[in-house]
């Protein structure tokens, strides 16, 4: 592992039999596996560059239980990592050598739903698409959709503020979620928020929501449903220039003209899309758009032809317009499946994840193709072009001496581009060990430490999902978090790196 993370403690590990008969006493049955083999299913996420086995897995399937858990981890000094469906691009699901891996993969069952307040009511290991599957017969969806909603949990897009596709016009997680069951790491069991669309006092829900497993466990997401619109149609349009098709996004955007998803892609991505899933993208162009417009038919049709004029006028080469909702579905299914088909063309590759002004998309693009002759790496780009979102595939050899470094150091400087051109180190992936180290490029110590502040109040002693997001672990005291007694600390022993 290139990534520096905390020293494993040697006192945690040499309790290891005492730890496992702890938990199975917590959750017994089959909830607690502390065997090697059984264990290297969860020694990464998504991001499979890095791995590391826990210590010992716990899979609760009631709140209780994860109170129980967290309790005795906390009075143990035990460090935790929260695990959803292990989707995570970014690291943050990694587990710890002296680590608990706390999986919620058995919370699978949807609690209420409630079509005259539009909310559902949901356990945390319900997949993405689930929620909406479940409301479809009365009309309804759950609008974020990141491209892994097959198999992404809620919990882990509360975890990392999943966006996706229709993201641009009607939000991300943090804009669909009101309530949550929250379970403090001393094993306190919190409700925040709920049905109603406002509520009194501070956002706590703006808070957790992003917070990628520092604050606490979700075992529990009340969400926003939204009825399908009338129509929706989209439109495939080709550019012989990657700016032109940027200047037809700024354009449209500017007209006032909202889509409900807005995608962009370059000629290395298309040509793998269409290989994989044979959705008619046109191979003869080096950009291409999909923007689908969605509500009344009318109001659809007029917006058709109005961003059909301006991608003209920007010089589109090739235009499509679905007719039918399985056509549209196709178009979709190509770009969903674009970072699956990178993968068919290349041993490995890297999924960066940075936003910037939807203005600076030409430079970020011409930035990127300076890299990647820099770094002799190819890269695929796929684009939430709509709000700048953006998703380079770094493709690798992992066999091949040096290029896993090449590709991290390739990664580094897209994520740095972005921060000066006046974006973002992330935009739904979260920050999790993969831009740990990057944050100083975008916030300055001062921001970080009352960052922090907010983590020391609800985890003192740092043991929940230490070794993410913050580049260097502090004890809570340094920040002014716990009263120093006699110059000395309360928890001498908790760990730093």
């Amino acid at each position: 592992m290139a990534i520096m993370m905390p020293e494993a403690d040697r006192a945690v590990l040499a309790r290891r039999d005492e730890i496992v008969a702890a938990l199975r006493a917590i959750v017994p049955g089959e909830g607690v596996i502390d065997s090697a083999a059984e264990m290297l299913p969860y020694e990464s996420d998504g991001l499979m560059a890095y791995r590391q086995p826990p210590m010992v897995v716990v899979l609760p399937e009631t709140t209780a239980q994860v109170s129980q858990v967290l309790k005795y981890c906390h009075g143990q000094g035990i460090k935790v990592v929260p695990r959803g469906s292990g989707t995570s691009l970014s690291g943050g699901a990694l587990p710890l050598a002296d680590g608990v891996l706390l999986g919620l993969g058995k919370f699978k069952r949807i609690r209420e739903i409630d079509f005259d307040n539009r909310v559902v009511v949901t356990e945390p290991g319900v997949t993405n698409l689930a929620i909406s599957q479940a409301v479809a017969h009365a009309g309804f969806y759950y609008a974020p959709d990141p491209s892994s909603q097959i198999a992404c949990s809620i919990g882990g897009n509360v975890a990392e503020n999943s966006g996706g596709v229709h993201c641009l016009k009607y939000g991300m997680t943090t804009n669909n979620v009101l309530g949550c069951e929250l379970v403090l790491m001393t094993g306190e069991v919190l409700r925040i928020g709920g049905k109603c669309a406002e509520n009194a006092g501070y956002d706590l829900m703006g808070l957790i929501t992003g917070s990628e497993g520092l604050l606490g466990v979700v075992t529990e997401v009340t969400v926003r449903i939204l009825q399908k619109p009338e129509t929706a149609r989209a439109l495939m349009v080709g550019f012989a220039e990657v700016e032109a098709a940027g200047e037809c996004v700024a354009r449209i955007i500017g007209a006032g003209i909202i889509p409900g998803g807005m995608e962009m892609m370059d000629k290395p991505a298309i040509h793998a899309a269409e290989a994989f899933v044979h959705a008619g993208y046109p191979l003869d162009v080096e950009a291409l758009l999909i923007i689908e417009l969605d509500g009344p038919g009318v109001e659809v049709d007029e917006l058709i032809g109005r961003v059909e004029a301006i991608a003209n006028a920007c010089g589109s080469t090739t235009c499509r317009i679905s007719t039918s909702e399985a056509e549209r579905n196709l178009f979709w299914a190509g770009r969903k499946a674009a970072f699956p088909a990178v993968g068919r063309i290349s041993p490995d590759y890297l999924c960066m994840d940075g936003t910037i002004p939807r203005g600076a998309l030409p430079k970020a693009l011409a930035r990127i193709r300076e890299l990647s002759e820099k770094y002799q790496l190819g890269c695929a780009n796929v684009f939430h072009a709509g709000d700048g979102n953006l998703h380079p595939l770094i493709l690798y050899d992992a066999n091949k001496p040096g290029e896993m470094e090449r590709a991290e150091a390739f990664g580094a400087d897209i994520l740095r581009c972005c921060v000066e051109l006046g974006g973002v180190l992330t935009g739904e992936h979260g920050v999790g060990i993969e831009k740990r180290d990057l944050m100083p490029e975008m916030f300055t110590e001062i921001d970080l430490n009352q960052q922090q502040r907010v983590k020391c109040a609800f985890d003192h002693l740092g043991l929940l999902n230490p070794g993410k997001v913050f580049p260097t672990l502090h004890r809570c005291a340094e920040l002014g978090r716990m009263h120093v007694h006699g110059g000395k600390l309360a928890f001498p022993d908790l760990p730093r790196f």
